[in-house]
This record gives structure tokens, C-alpha cells and sequence, in this order.
């Protein structure tokens, strides 16, 4: 059995948005115990991982490596027509992942203690992002 469900997001700009809830919840749904799930961001300017969700210390030193390996405003960039942080928020989710796959356990996906599903927003204007869930199982 496969379902899918779209999950919207509305940010509020750069930044990581916790979408564990969402996806767990989209897995509960499905119904299924042992299986796999994809998560997929359909834009070209956000991201998603699987991170550390206790300290958000790692938020803020994540975003500071990032803004050393793919500043905004580079001069060495052509893609400007949509401002300074267009390209380098298309670095940022060329290095980092469009999508998961996470294992179902017991109905649920099978994450660590520490472990969240976060979307991560590369553009520093708010945007409205949707993430494509299917679970299979």
C-alpha cells in the first residue's frame, strides 16, 4: 500500500521549520507498520534534514557554516535577478538534500532520541513551501 500527502509550509524566511509532527503524522495515517517513508521538498531554494532537535545551538551553527560556504552577495555569482541570497539558497539545497527516506517502525518513522525532520529555508524572504510525504509499507 502507498499514500501520499502534501504538507505546507508558510516560513518566515531563513531559517529551520520542525516538520517531525507533520510527517509522523502522515505515517500514522497511512496506517501501515513496517514500511518506508520519502520526504520530498518541491523547491529549488529549501531543503530538508535530519537533525539534532534538542540544543538549537545546532540551527544557529549550521546556518553560520552556511553563510561561510555560500554567502549572499557573492560577486563570483551571475544568478542575481532574484537578489543576493537567490544563488547561494541554490548552493545551499544543492549540497544539502531535496528528500529522505526514513524507515517505519511500529507505525512510525524510525528516528533516533535526537532526531527531528526539519525543513530548511535558504532564502531570506518568507515563501510558502510544499513537502510531498509517501509512505509506503
Amino acid at each position: 500500500m502507498t499514500t501520499q500527502r502534501e504538507i505546507r509550509i508558510s516560513t518566515r524566511g531563513r531559517g529551520t521549520y520542525d516538520l517531525t509532527a507533520d510527517v509522523q503524522a502522515a505515517v500514522r495515517d497511512a496506517g501501515i507498520d513496517v514500511g518506508m517513508c520519502n520526504v520530498f521538498v518541491r523547491h529549488t531554494s529549501a531543503s530538508l534534514m535530519l537533525c539534532e532537535n534538542a540544543d538549537p545551538a545546532v540551527m544557529r551553527d549550521l546556518e553560520t557554516f552556511m553563510a561561510r560556504i555560500a554567502p549572499d552577495g557573492d560577486p563570483a555569482n551571475t544568478h542575481t535577478a532574484e537578489g543576493p541570497d537567490d544563488m547561494p539558497a541554490h548552493i545551499r539545497s544543492i549540497i544539502t538534500h531535496a528528500d529522505l527516506n526514513l524507515p517505519v517502525r511500529a507505525g512510525r518513522c524510525d528516528l533516533g532520541t535526537w532526531q527531528g525532520i526539519y525543513l530548511w529555508e535558504h532564502r531570506r524572504a518568507p515563501h510558502r513551501r510544499k513537502v510531498t510525504v509517501t509512505v509506503t509499507g
